[in-house]
């Protein structure tokens, strides 16, 4: 095991652009749990990128500072965002002088980038790079970590390395962290939906992931429009589109309507399948009653589609 600093960055550039790899391959910066545990290879050695049971992980190959942080969608530690706009991370137990907080604690003292893995649901993981460790409370057992973004640190730290970053960067990290927390609600939200609806559209059945949407019965920038499944309908890219126009309704007791102009309108098979005979049909829910659409938020999401009718 090379336990230089040189090593030490270049299995971390390594593991970043692995990552990115992925993420393009894939379309999508939700990975699953398998793959990650998975890895790549470096140097003729399997890197895997996270823990199975741990939050802080470091990989057998390198010495002291772990390689990822991760948050699990059902997990026993509250992460949570600050006032300051910076992650909360907590503690390995609740000694500072774990090795794994002692790890991150060398992490920030010396500006080492690390991977962070948010669960979105169980078995998926929004991925998050480069995140920096910039704050130990111990009264509160937390670590403050920013994100950063990559290809702004290529241009000033050619070792990726964050030591030292000048007050217009330390803003630039609260910003892009502050950027990231809102993918986080979103991607969350997303999936959490898919999974409720078992990936198909709740109007149409449609399945083709690439052509779906979670979509807001309460936007989420309006007074109960929290990122939560109730709050959710599983759709497909048309179907949100016009749900969204009011051309779509959906009542408190699940019936989809049809919006009266667009039932008299002639044209295309689009209109007439996809569309018109839509009427009267009834929503697809999840099998949960819990993760079912909140038939309060439905009604007055309904009232508005009666007003545009």
């Amino acid at each position: 095991m090379d336990a230089s600093p040189h090593f030490d960055m270049q299995l971390r550039s390594a593991a970043f652009a692995w990552l990115r790899e992925q993420v393009e391959r894939r379309g999508d910066d939700v990975l699953p749990r398998t793959m990650l545990l998975d890895g790549f290879i470096f140097m003729e050695q399997r890197v895997s990128l996270l823990s199975p049971a741990q939050g802080i992980f470091k990989p057998r190959v390198l010495p002291e500072i772990p390689l990822s942080i991760t948050t699990t969608s059902n997990g026993p530690y509250d992460d949570s965002f600050g006032s300051d706009g910076l992650l909360a991370y907590r503690y390995r137990g609740t000694d500072p002088g774990h090795r794994d907080n002692v790890g991150l604690r060398l992490a920030m003292s010396r500006g080492i980038p690390l991977v962070y893995f948010h669960g979105v649901v169980p078995g998926k993981y929004l991925a998050v790079w480069p995140v920096f460790i910039v704050g130990d409370d111990p009264d509160r057992l937390t670590f403050s970590v920013a994100v950063d973004d990559a290809q702004t640190m290529l241009g000033t730290h050619s070792d990726l390395s964050g030591a030292g970053i000048a007050a217009d960067e330390a803003s630039r990290r609260i910003y892009i962290t502050r950027q990231v927390r809102q993918r986080l609600h979103q991607r969350g939200f997303r999936e959490k939906v898919m999974d409720a609806y078992r990936r198909q559209c709740a109007m149409c059945r449609l399945k083709h992931a690439e052509l779906l949407d979670a979509a807001h019965i309460i936007g989420d920038k309006e007074e109960g429009g929290d990122p939560v499944v109730p709050n959710g309908l599983a759709l497909c890219k048309i179907h949100h589109a016009a749900f969204d126009m009011n051309i779509l309704g959906v009542s408190p007791d699940y019936r989809i309507l049809v919006r009266e102009d667009i039932l008299h309108e002639t044209d295309g098979p689009m209109l007439r399948h996809g569309l018109q005979e839509l009427q009267e049909s009834r929503l697809i829910v999840p099998r949960r009653t819990d993760l079912r659409p909140d038939r309060d938020r439905l009604a007055l999401r309904f009232e508005r589609f009666l007003k545009a009718g």
